[in-house]
């Protein structure tokens, strides 16, 4: 039988008379990658931020990780992995500052974190940029550094928020290696993304529209509920029903 890491049971979150979030209900399996799609106005962003703990619930039941997101909000935050879809490392220290801070702020021994960082340099190919400033690496190397240090406390789950955004193809292929390496370790993968080329590269995928999931389903599955040829038919089917427009 599949480990549950997310589970959520008629999950809701209003803003007064509007309902961003209208009781959806799913489940996330351990090492599964799971995308979580939407328009802009979906209300996918909401919903993510309940789950990670920075934004409790109107109603409904969310767990991450076995804690509840309502009572245990910063249990939730010690047990997974977070990557904004906004570049969230600081740029005025350098790549090994970086690393040994998120490391510290996860609780880790000084040598586990020298052994590690000494793993994540080698394997971002970074080793001689270890004493560069952040704010002078390309793109796609902030984004990997980004995804390793998100990964470097072994989290559960590790939530990434539109984590390949600006990035070109050759450096998207090489994050979602590092994306199935997580999930091979069985790291739970939860991913939003605007590039629905990526989106099969997912277990399985979920789609919302206006504060429901309209749909959640392998990318094959979708492709044939759907009668499509890829995700963007698929997308293209559901997302032109939204009546709202802004998140």
């Amino acid at each position: 039988m599949k480990e549950v890491l997310i589970h959520a049971d008629k999950l809701s979150k209003h803003f007064g008379d509007f309902i961003a979030v209208d009781a959806i209900s799913f489940d996330v399996y351990k090492g599964e990658i799971f995308g979580f799609l939407g328009a802009n106005g979906a209300g996918k962003t909401t919903a993510m931020r309940m789950l990670c703990g920075l934004s409790t619930p109107t109603s409904g039941i969310a767990t991450v990780a076995g804690w509840d997101v309502s009572s245990h909000p910063e249990d939730i935050k010690k047990s997974i992995g977070y990557m904004s879809q906004k570049f969230s490392l600081y740029e005025d220290l350098t790549v090994i500052e970086n690393i040994r801070f998120y490391a510290g702020i996860y609780g880790l021994s000084d040598k586990v974190i020298k052994e590690k960082s000494a793993a994540v340099l080698e394997q971002l190919g970074l080793v001689k940029e270890a004493k560069t400033l952040v704010a002078s690496l390309p793109l796609g190397w902030k984004q990997k550094l980004s995804l390793s240090v998100a990964l470097f406390h072994e989290p559960k789950i590790v939530f990434l928020d539109e984590p390949t955004g600006g990035v070109d193809p050759v450096t998207r292929k090489q994050f979602w290696d590092m994306i199935y390496e997580a999930a091979e370790r069985g790291i739970t993968v939860f991913v939003t993304t605007h590039y629905l080329d990526e989106a099969e590269y997912c277990n399985r995928i979920s789609i919302m529209v206006d504060g429901k999931i309209e749909a959640l389903d392998s990318p094959a599955g979708l492709r044939k509920t759907y009668s499509a040829k890829n995700m963007d038919e698929v997308f293209y089917q559901l997302a032109r029903k939204a009546k709202r427009q802004a998140d």
